[in-house]
């Protein structure tokens, strides 16, 4: 399940200014009062995901920006929903939106879907915190710490074990920047301690999809691919054919 959230700058400000911790922050105080106010100090996965602040670019007063929160638990996006639809501003940063428009949206799962957002997975053991093609580039291991996070997500959410029978993606088509690299940085802002988070987008990423294995591509829809997902990482968008 999905929130499609509009907000309305009312100043001018730079893109930079709104990191995804800002978001995440927003999010998790529009939960307090709820059976979630605590998530985000429960040990393991938190099953969701946000999007890239949308269109991108700097923020200009009066024009809006769209964020989606997606996340397999309905009641978690209801929650957020409830909270949301009877705020009139929210803060991002240091800056003030208005709220324009708050909508809950299910979508099926496709054949193909598209990144929202980078995905992040780990560097292998001894050789730094986050993968990264340039300097790893191993994709075989990027694709292996991907599927493996996607099942333990999954089985920990549903209770039960899936066994995909082969790759969870039967394609997978980068987003190539035009350095020729993948690799994408992200600012991390947190306690005024400032860091990079390297991640990879992806243009496509098919699926053999078929009834054995729907709810499994429907969670990994919502709940995102790789890790830091509650942090913006790893956001999918399914595509039509």
């Amino acid at each position: 399940m999905r929130l499609l959230l509009t907000l309305v700058p009312e100043e001018n400000f730079p893109s930079w200014a709104v990191g995804k911790h800002a978001v995440q922050s927003m999010l998790y105080y529009h939960l307090t009062g709820t059976p979630y106010e605590d998530l985000h100090r429960r040990p393991g996965f938190k099953f969701f995901c946000f999007s890239d602040l949308f269109p991108g670019g700097d923020f200009r007063k009066g024009e809006p920006k769209n964020l989606i929160v997606s996340s397999p638990d309905e009641a978690f996006i209801e929650a957020i929903y409830e909270r949301l639809s009877s705020a009139e501003k929210v803060i991002l940063g240091r800056h003030s939106l208005r709220v324009e428009r708050v909508k809950t949206l299910r979508l099926r799962p496709r054949e193909a879907f598209t990144t929202g957002s980078p995905v992040v997975v780990e560097a292998p053991p001894g050789r730094g915190k986050f993968f990264t093609f340039h300097e790893h580039g191993d994709l075989n291991y990027f694709i292996e710490k991907l599927e493996e996070n996607a099942l333990a997500k999954y089985e920990a959410f549903a209770g039960e074990k899936f066994e995909p029978g082969g790759p969870i993606f039967k394609k997978m088509i980068p987003k190539v920047r035009k350095n020729g690299r993948i690799d994408v940085y992200v600012r991390i802002n947190v306690g005024g301690r400032h860091f990079d988070v390297p991640g990879s987008n992806w243009e496509r990423l098919e699926v053999e999809l078929n009834d054995g294995n729907r709810d499994f591509y429907a969670f990994l829809m919502d709940a995102g691919i790789g890790i830091l997902n509650s942090l913006g990482f790893g956001f999918l968008n399914p595509l039509k054919s």
